[in-house]
């Protein structure tokens, strides 16, 4: 049967099925009772890895927090990996595990799309790590990492800055390798069209040549201060990646999408190999951190970060997908445009969504492993539509721009459901009353 021939009414008779696997769930502002709630899944697991089906929701981050909260107190987890860039994220590591303050050209998240994680309800998750680390000896604190490659120009800048404060002649030689890519520095999409334009010679051999070289130099540098090494051989290779992302772009989908995921994977990875205690969890789109190859894209020859883990870390990676019906969401019209608060379309017939929506339970959590009971993993498993909510959203065409095919059961270990949602609260572009410079959120 294909999706075109699926009849409304067979959500009802799905949501009926599944319905007793429902488990109710409090709201996520209630931090410690809904945190408990995960306990009986995490068992065995190195690797968490939390979705949301939007970069708006307020519900989504509420619920990662509370879930997060709990693993850190409860089951040892101590890295988060977001998202995000690493210059930006660095800040904030800086800021919640008490590091010392370096000198920055610019706060964090404030480029597009800024509300996905300069909003109220990260911030309070960001406030409560920092009171929670502050007890804690320092190489026990929680670190929070950038999972992204979207840093080219502050990355190329803090892999000098460190190179000029560690070894000044080194940092000359640098500023020579990346000569090639400073004119991009700014506007890097325009690199890739400069190239094929025949004005640009392409600047990898370069870039390479840089990382390699500051790698060369780890004995030496990591003395000094590993944690500083870390972050200038991390962005060393953002601007590595970066440099080939671009190029990518022009040449495939497929090719800079899973140059993208592979390069946060990786970075994963070696968070993960730093610190031989290691526990992370991951906050990512669910198009990253469910199993591509249950979706569209992976049969499209996509990957992601979840069926990496997957393939990496097997029964010890969680991967826990999140869904809405209705309401509203902060998002743009189009890439680099200003964030709106946008009504959210009730789900399709055809959807994922719309048996969730049907089951008439307002928050709720399903295991989708088929460990408690098969039958409904089977239920779920034949395909069905799933929508996608990213930094733009346009409802006018949103079968066409949001949704996609996917078998749910394959796709993610457990489901987090939210009939009705609401935005995420931007935060203002002023420093609140009374905090320091050092505050991550200032302006």
């Amino acid at each position: 049967m294909t999706l075109l021939e699926l009849k409304p009414n067979q959500a009802d008779g799905i949501a009926h099925a599944i319905r007793h696997a429902c488990e109710p769930l409090p709201d996520p502002a209630h931090m410690i009772e809904f945190g408990v709630f995960f306990d009986p899944y995490i068992d065995s697991s190195k690797v968490v890895l939390l979705g949301e089906a939007t970069h708006g929701t307020a519900e989504f981050y509420q619920a990662r927090a509370a879930i997060t909260r709990n693993l850190i107190e409860n089951h040892g987890f101590n890295i988060i990996a977001i998202e995000a860039d690493w210059p930006d994220a660095e800040r904030i590591d800086r800021h919640v595990r008490h590091r010392r303050v370096r000198t920055y050209d610019a706060e964090s998240f404030i480029r597009f799309p800024d509300w996905m994680w300069r909003n109220a309800e990260f911030e309070q998750f960001v406030s409560w790590l920092h009171s929670y680390n502050e007890s804690l000896a320092p190489a026990r604190r929680v670190e929070l990492r950038g999972l992204d490659i979207y840093s080219l120009n502050s990355s190329l800048k803090a892999v000098l800055d460190y190179l000029q404060r560690i070894d000044p002649e080194e940092a000359k030689a640098a500023r020579r390798r990346y000569a090639c890519l400073t004119p991009w520095q700014e506007r890097p999409a325009g690199y890739a069209h400069a190239i094929l334009s025949g004005v640009q010679e392409e600047c990898e051999p370069a870039v390479v040549a840089q990382l390699q070289e500051l790698l060369a130099r780890e004995l030496d540098y990591a003395a000094a201060d590993g944690e500083d090494f870390l972050d200038a051989a991390q962005n060393a290779r953002i601007v590595a990646t970066a440099e080939h992302y671009y190029r990518a772009m022009y040449r495939s989908g497929n090719d800079s999408w899973n140059l993208r995921d592979k390069h946060m994977f990786e970075t994963l990875q070696k968070l993960m190999e730093y610190r031989p205690d290691a526990k992370a969890v991951v906050w990512a789109h669910n198009s990253h951190i469910g199993n591509a190859a249950a979706t569209a894209m992976g049969w499209d020859g996509q990957f992601n970060i979840g069926e990496l883990a997957r393939i990496a870390y097997g029964e010890e990676a969680l991967l826990v997908g999140f869904g809405t019906d209705r309401g509203t969401v902060a998002a743009a019209d189009d890439w680099d445009q200003p964030v709106k608060i946008k009504t959210v379309n009730p789900s399709r017939p055809d959807s994922y969504e719309r048996v969730f929506r049907q089951t008439a339970i307002p928050r709720s959590l399903t295991d989708l492993r088929g460990t408690r009971d098969r039958a409904v993993r089977e239920i779920l498993s034949e395909r069905r539509l799933e929508r996608a909510i990213g930094v733009v959203y346009r409802p006018e065409s949103e079968f066409y721009s949001h949704y996609f095919e996917a078998v749910l059961p394959e796709q993610f270990d457990c489901y987090l459901w939210f009939e009705e949602t609401k935005a995420v609260n931007p935060l203002a572009a002023v420093r609140p009353q009374g905090v320091p410079e050092t505050y991550p959120f200032g302006l």
